[in-house]
């Protein structure tokens, strides 16, 4: 055993040893020397790992294999733990309490994130998601850390799929979640996607380690309960988790093209860029599609506005509309979120933030 059982409080009872509550174990041990090894090596430079650790069976499976690499390594980055308390169920204090008692059994310093003010009414996951995120990665940013690690496995991944797909999402949606992202200058990483949720189970069942199961995740009022009801049906009728899988990993295939052409064609055409400004005659993309186009703003408006995701509908919209004045030689203008988006009728494309007059209006003309 890693950590010694921890005996379930009254406000704990969610809190079951693994033998209870996860299948038996398969005959071979789901995370070999050499798995583990494989899982973590493309972060051995990292200066610092911050696993998110909320105390459920993933993530404590992640922060146990993490802990048992790092012991099999001469110098691994120093590994930290926080749990982040949302304030949203009676019991999240204690269960936070709990999951910092396994990690100092671990040796691995923890931190416990409290969402402080008032909570949303509506879209909670997903707001609680957000704040979870803002959280890990100001806290990572606090102590030194480059990554932010999760426990997201294959499941989490088909689910996320499916969601994207049940909302007509485009190709880079519907390639997943990346294993890999920055964030604020801070990697994201998901070392587990490729492995099922059932192996992180079994893992736990290995290790006799308890965990802490979330009352929200069999709750129907939540979008992904829901889903995971329907993929039982899909399921049978082929759209299973491995053909989720499958569609995620030829929409990457075909998004990483489309990018690698992008990059290309902006490469050709010589744009000044200056902070918060891109100037460029873009006439070379006049024979482009849509999608070369719109991805060619996308990236231009992130450097500009920065991480904040930007709406594929309007982004779309404004790809389209600009798309069909570049080929009929006009002039265009439009804003999106504080950035103004001017094209000339000598096909000069200008980017830049507006000015605090205009800031906060949207339109196009």
């Amino acid at each position: 055993m890693d950590t010694d059982p921890v005996k379930p409080s009254a406000a704990q009872k969610r809190v079951s040893s693994s033998a209870k509550t996860v299948p038996r174990a398969p005959l071979m041990a789901p995370f070999l020397a050499a798995d583990i090894a494989a899982i973590f090596s493309p972060w051995e430079a990292a200066r610092g790992i911050l696993l998110g650790v909320s105390g459920g069976p993933d993530s404590v499976a992640l922060m146990l294999l993490a802990a048992e690499w790092a012991r099999g390594r001469p110098a691994p980055p120093p590994l930290y733990v926080a749990t982040v308390d949302h304030g949203l169920r009676k019991d999240s204090a204690s269960e936070a309490e709990m999951a910092a008692r396994w990690a100092a059994a671990l040796a691995l310093p923890h931190a416990i994130l409290v969402w402080e003010g008032g909570k949303p009414r509506s879209r909670v996951q997903e707001r609680a998601r957000e704040a979870r995120y803002a959280l890990l990665f100001q806290h990572a940013a606090r102590i030194g850390a480059d990554h932010v690690m999760t426990a997201h496995h294959a499941d989490d991944q088909a689910e996320t799929i499916l969601f994207r797909l049940l909302r007509g999402s485009g190709i880079s949606g519907l390639s997943g979640m990346a294993s890999s992202s920055k964030r604020n200058g801070i990697i994201l990483a998901r070392p587990l996607l490729t492995y099922p949720k059932a192996d992180l189970l079994a893992f736990c069942e290995m290790k006799a380690h308890p965990f802490i199961g979330d009352p929200s995740n069999s709750d129907p009022a939540y979008a992904r309960t829901r889903i995971r009801r329907l993929s039982g049906l899909l399921a049978g009728e082929g759209l299973d988790r491995q053909a989720l899988l499958r569609l995620g990993r030829r929409a990457a295939t075909a998004d990483a093209a489309l990018d690698q052409h992008t990059r290309a064609i902006t490469l050709k055409l010589k744009a000044q860029r200056k902070p918060g400004t891109f100037r460029a005659n873009i006439s070379a993309l006049t024979s482009e599609p849509d999608e070369v186009l719109l991805r060619f703003l996308a990236d231009e408006l992130k450097l500009i506005k920065g991480d904040k995701p930007l709406r594929l509908e309007r982004l779309e919209a404004l790809a389209g509309r600009l798309s069909r004045v570049l080929r009929s030689g006009g002039a265009f203008k439009a804003t999106m979120g504080g950035v103004l988006i001017r094209l000339q009728n000598d096909q000069l494309l200008v980017i830049e933030r507006e000015g605090v007059r205009r800031r906060g209006r949207e339109n196009t003309a």
